[in-house]
């Protein structure tokens, strides 16, 4: 049997996940007046999509941009993001976002590198700019310390598995593993509240490199448990039918696409939209607005290239320092080892796999699920988008409202107690001692194929949905029944794969729910748009063991 702490961990507030939004939530809930203890697969000072930096931070400054706040909310509307929007939450994100600006300026995370407010990138010509360029390498170990400054407890080398609650479904804790050691050892929280900031789910489908897993744009830790975890308990889930892509570097999976200081181009030189034809600063809108302009050029025979031979020197200056903050230091490396002069050289572009995006957990202005107890932010959010800013502001939301609801209970329930974790015990100690058995890296191999085939951007319909899913379900019983770790590392890499599997199903069923073409979401058996479903977002809920969809209006 896989070894127990024997100890429980009790805090007023855990926090799942130590990326940008589980850090801020754990220094809101100190603020609060909580005991905090944050619990992070990796290392807090380097974990999540924001790792190793971010430059462009989307917020609404009243010095900037004068009284009104709704237009800077169109052009949230109008993003990449926009059609996963609660409007309520997107008012509600712009009114906080300078407040939180403030915040990481003054703890030395420097939001005017150059002296004022820089709004550059993801710029259309005449509207108002939101995207704030800041200096954002430093970010993850500044913002360790002011959670470490405050009292949090972070507890790193520590995924959790599975969420605990009690006979009225309230959050009491969770269960983590501890894979600091080749022997995994579980842990169990006691928890009055509890906030997931698990990320995006990387690892769903293929990357551009087939069985280079870990060559994706975004943290490839990041396996979508939150969602599940929350899903398990009864939270509902909101827009996992709506595909989300970024794109970049071809084969060089980095994000940063607005970074470059250059316009979009075919190989003869034509630019790709009417928004950019000399390379500047604020870059190339055209892919924001034209989503799928790298498989339509693709089908078409074509490339796509980034062409920044015409930029200045001031300007491509500042897009290598950008292309740093932005953490993208492996890039500017190779581009620096493989001698690519930009004034000469364009590079190419190309779209990446779909990810759940702020496509996730449902919240409210609380940033509370229907789930007693239980937050979420970040990334895995499905109704507020994603982006290091909505981590940032909605951790913020999530942390002082949890230690609130925390301050008001009595004391700890023995989480320790619920069946689920002598079960879940069980399950852990037989994938461990099972001979012979696949490894977690087939079963995630298998999981991307079936996901590209079935449940891709070039096709889909409900006969591909419905095998898909019959896939999917042999798939995991199969898994389940014979997967095989041989240490901590790998048990964590067997039961995030689960999860994608788990995540795999809801999208199938939800993106077979949605009988129309919206985006990338594109069904040749329904191939309209269906007006109907203008402003309506789509829901699914475990109920009483299955899974459950409802339609609501937008907020």
């Amino acid at each position: 049997m896989i070894a127990i702490e024997k100890k429980p961990i009790e805090c007023d507030v855990l926090v799942v996940g130590g990326g940008i939004g589980g850090l801020m939530a754990a220094i809101s809930a100190a603020d609060g007046g909580a005991k905090v203890v944050l619990a992070e697969k990796a290392n807090s000072k380097r974990s999540g999509s924001g790792a190793t930096g971010n430059d462009h931070f989307r917020c609404y400054i009243p010095e900037v941009h004068g009284d009104d706040i709704m237009p800077i909310a169109q052009q949230m509307y109008e993003s990449q993001t926009g059609a996963a929007l609660d409007r309520n939450l997107t008012v509600l994100f712009l009114k906080e976002s300078f407040s939180r600006v403030k915040d990481w300026e003054s703890w030395g995370i420097p939001m005017r590198p150059h002296g004022s407010w820089d709004f550059s990138g993801h710029a259309i010509p005449g509207r108002p700019k939101i995207f704030l360029k800041y200096a954002g390498s430093s970010q993850k170990a500044v913002l360790t310390e002011q959670a470490l400054k405050r009292g949090v407890t972070i507890v790193n080398k520590t995924p959790i598995t599975e969420l605990i609650t009690n006979s009225q479904g309230g959050v009491i804790g969770a269960i983590g593993i501890s894979v600091s050691e080749p022997a995994p050892v579980v842990n169990i929280f006691r928890a009055k509240t509890v906030i997931l900031t698990t990320g995006n789910t990387s690892r769903l489908y293929p990357p551009k490199t087939p069985g280079w897993i870990f060559n994706t744009a975004n943290c490839p830790a990041c396996a979508g448990g939150g969602r599940i975890a929350a899903y398990k308990v009864g939270a509902k889930l909101v827009n996992l039918e709506l595909p989300y892509t970024h794109a970049g570097p071809k084969y060089f999976a980095r994000c940063g696409k607005a970074t470059w200081a250059g316009v979009l181009k075919d190989l003869a030189g034509n630019p790709m939209g009417p928004f950019a034809t000399k390379p500047t600063r604020d870059g190339d809108v055209a892919a924001d607005i034209w989503n799928g302009v790298f498989a339509a050029k693709n089908k078409a025979g074509q490339a796509v290239y980034m062409d920044c031979s015409e930029a200045s020197e001031e300007d491509l200056k500042y897009m290598m320092w950008g292309l740093v903050e932005e953490g993208d230091t492996s890039l500017v490396e190779a581009m620096e080892a493989e001698n690519i002069d930009l004034h000469k050289n364009m590079v190419e572009f190309q779209q990446y796999e779909p990810i759940l995006f702020g496509r996730g957990i449902q919240i409210d202005e609380r940033a509370e699920t229907n789930v007693p107890g239980l937050y979420a932010a970040g990334d895995e959010v499905g109704n507020i988008g994603g982006s290091i800013a909505c981590a940032c502001i909605f951790g913020h939301i999530a942390g002082r409202n949890a230690a609130a609801r925390a301050a008001t209970m009595g004391g700890y329930e023995n989480a320790e107690d619920s069946p689920i974790v002598s079960e879940k015990m069980a399950f852990y100690s037989k994938l461990l001692t099972r001979e012979n058995g696949p490894s977690w890296k087939e079963a995630n191999l298998a999981t991307q194929c079936v996901m590209n085939d079935y449940a891709g951007l070039e096709v889909r319909s409900e006969v591909l949905f419905k095998t898909g899913l019959e896939y999917l379900d042999r798939l995991s019983e199969k898994a389940y029944g014979t997967l095989s770790c041989s240490n901590s590392h790998e048990l964590m890499r067997c039961l995030e794969t689960l999860d994608l599997m788990e995540i795999g199903k809801l999208v199938m069923l939800t993106a077979n729910e949605r009988k129309e073409t919206r985006g990338k979401h594109v069904r040749v058996d329904y191939p309209y748009t269906n007006l109907l479903y203008d402003n309506k977002f789509m829901t699914v809920q475990k109920v009483d063991g299955k899974p459950q969809i409802e339609w609501r209006n937008r907020g």
